[in-house]
Formats: C-alpha cells, structure tokens, sequence
C-alpha cells in the first residue's frame, strides 16, 4: 500500500515530466489523403512510450470546405483556413507539413521557411532537379529544420534488413535491389488525376511519386550510383477526364533504373524500380541485398516476414517471423502486426526525435540532401532514356 498522499505526489510528478516535454506544435497545408493521415497520426501520438516530444496538430489550409470541414472533429485544431498565409502567420504553429502536388512545393515550402517555421515536405521535394536546389539554397540560409517524408524504412523488416547488411554477415555485397510496386493505374478508365500530368506531377513522372521510397535506406546505407541506364514506361496515354470526355497523361507510369554503386572501392550493380502498373500488387514496397555469405530480403507483400540468406553446403533461406519491433517504444505489443499507420507514425516521431536532439542512432527521415540527390538522379534518368546511353552522375 503506498503511503498517504503518494498517489497524488506521484500525479503532480507526472504532470511536472509531461509539462516538461519539449510541444511540437503542428499545422498542415493540404488537407487531402496524407494531411488526413498526419491528423491521425498526432491523434494517436499517446502511444509512444516515453517520448521526449508533445505534437499537437493546431492548424490546417486546405482550398476544399469539405476536408476543412473533416477537421472539425479535431478537438486540438484552432485555425480552419483557405489562406495558408495565415497559417504561417499564427504564433500558435511551430511545424509544418505540407502535402499538396508537386508544382506547389518550391512556392509554399519557400513561403514555410520565410515564416520561420520547421518543415516536413513531402516527397519529391519541388517538380524538378532545379526546384528541389532552389528548396535546399533556402533551408539552408534559413538553418530552420527540414526533412522529406518517406514512412517505408521504419517498418520492422526494413529496419532488421538494415541491420543485417551492418552486421556484415552478408560478406562482399554483389547486387541490391529496391523498388516500389502498385497497380494503382492498371484500370484505363481510372479517371485522370495530377499525377498523371506533367505540369502538376513533373516529367519525372513515378520516379517523383514513388522514388524518394526506393532510394531512401539506398541513400541512408551510403550507396550512391555512380552512372544510370535507365528504361522509362509511358502504357496509358490518356483517360477519362472526369466530364464525358479524354486527357492527356504524359508521365512516365514505370521505371526502371539500372546503376552502379561504390562499396568497398568496388562498384556493385543496383535495381531501383518504381511502378505505377504492376501486375498483381497492391502497394508493395521492397529491399533486397545479396553478397558472396548471405542476403536479406524484406516485402511489404509479405510484412511479417524476414528472409535471411546463408551460404553453406547447402544454400538455405531461412524465414524469420516478425513482430511490433518499431524504432520508437510503443504500447503496443511485440507480438502484434503493423501497418501503414504505424510506420507514418513512426516517421513523424523519428522527425520530433531528431527535431528535439534525441534521435540518437535510430533511423532518421530524408534529409534535403537526400532530396536533392534523388533528383539528381532522375534528371540523368531522363536524360539516360532520352538518348538511349548510359549517364554519368556529377559526383562520379
């Protein structure tokens, strides 16, 4: 039995710790399918064990009354609007995630900086190579903290098949592939969106909807391609436009982009593959890594399983079961199954994490600089497939 009084010394103590926690303070510009998530993702922020960081979402713009009005239901949220002007202006926001097509980005991520606020961008990080320097040029001067979404690596499988190629039990590595595979556009008469367009999308086509993903835990492990060949898809020209009638669609739906990484003085080929239209996936998100003593493998098809290669006598893999392993402590327990809401939660937390200085050596989100060479490479990608020739990488 606790001593008289204890159990109310023991509340203050917490409320004293809790009002200790460095507040992250949240608006977001673009209410649609990844705003929405983000909402959920602070609604549910109690479930981090704990965490050095409070986020409250306070503010959301958005040009729609009814996402506005899907809003509402946010008891933190202060300030609806259709002005993100006024979104940066209010003292009540500290962070700001913005998550609208990809010809907004270098304006409304230049207006988030010149406010002072901190920024979550999302992925590709501006409409082309010039726009994400021009994003970068400004995060710079302006030292405010700035990361780029991507959720798939904290997933427990990626994080274990990082570890594993770390642990060098795979020996000399000798071919990786990443890759990022839907079907999203396999139906003709999907009517047409955005990202289908290159005016809004980029002429970098899926490699800006799906290729910060893939080149992501590449990127993070330090395998930077030297040169690419790269093959480039375009199936449906055009689809409906919502009105009776036909619209252009002139992104690339598939790519497939063939490079040579530097690892240990030795360059060692590497798959990136982003694809709108494969047949018989979902949203499948994958890495594999294979060396002369072992190989690892993880699918999100397959997201409770870990594949490890050993070599022997025999050549065995072996199938590893996967639990609620997650770089961020949570509620949850090890023996349950994750999603996507877990990972997007686990990214933002990986973002308060690094935000505050407590990131230590977990997994962090990618950083402009990361951006900025994504875009490197898709611009020689397009180059690459335009004149049918291998290309070289400035850096090489």
């Amino acid at each position: 039995m606790l001593p008289d009084g204890s159990t109310e010394h023991m509340l203050r103590l917490f409320s004293i710790l809790e009002f200790m926690k460095q507040k992250m303070r949240l608006g977001i510009i673009g209410g649609g399918l990844m705003g929405r998530e983000a909402a959920s993702a602070f609604g549910r922020w109690f479930v981090l064990e704990n965490f050095p960081v409070q986020a409250e979402l306070v503010a959301v713009c958005d040009l729609q009354d009814k996402l506005l009005e899907w809003f509402k239901q946010v008891p933190t949220v202060k300030l609806l609007t259709k002005d993100h002007q006024e979104l940066l202006r209010s003292p009540d926001v500290d962070v700001v995630y913005v998550a609208v097509p990809h010809n907004l980005h270098e304006k409304l991520y230049l207006d988030v900086l010149n406010s002072g606020k901190d920024l979550l961008a999302e992925k590709p990080f501006g409409i082309d190579l010039n726009a994400s320097k021009t994003i970068h040029e400004a995060v710079r001067k302006s030292g405010r903290f700035v990361r780029c979404s991507s959720e798939f690596p904290f997933l427990p499988g990626a994080q274990r098949a990082m570890q594993y190629v770390h642990s060098g039990k795979i020996g000399r590595i000798m071919e990786i592939r990443s890759g990022f595979w839907h079907a999203s556009d396999m139906d003709p008469n999907k009517a047409v969106n955005w990202k289908r367009q290159n005016k809004t999308n980029g002429e970098i086509g899926v490699m800006g909807d799906l290729g910060m993903h893939v080149v992501h835990v590449p990127f993070r492990m330090g395998w930077k391609p030297l040169r690419v060949y790269a093959q480039l898809q375009k199936v449906y020209t055009q689809r409906p436009d919502g009105k009776g009638g036909m619209a252009p669609c002139d992104t690339w739906d598939n790519a497939m982009l063939h490079t040579e990484v530097l690892i240990n003085n030795e360059e060692v080929p590497m798959r990136l593959e982003m694809k709108r239209l494969a047949p018989g996936e979902m949203n499948t998100w994958f890495i594999e890594v294979l060396g002369t003593e072992g190989g690892v493998r993880f699918s999100t098809k397959d997201p409770k399983t870990l594949w490890i290669f050993e070599r022997g006598k025999e050549q065995i893999w072996q199938k590893i079961d996967l639990g609620y392993q997650m770089p961020f402590q949570t509620i949850t327990g090890g023996i349950f199954e994750v999603g996507f809401p877990d990972c997007f939660l686990q990214m933002w937390a990986a973002y308060a994490a690094e935000r505050a200085g407590e990131l230590g050596t977990r997994f962090g989100c990618a950083t402009p600089e990361e951006a900025v060479l994504s875009h490197e490479l898709f611009a020689a990608a397009l180059e690459s497939h335009t004149q049918k020739k291998v290309v070289s990488l400035a850096r090489a």
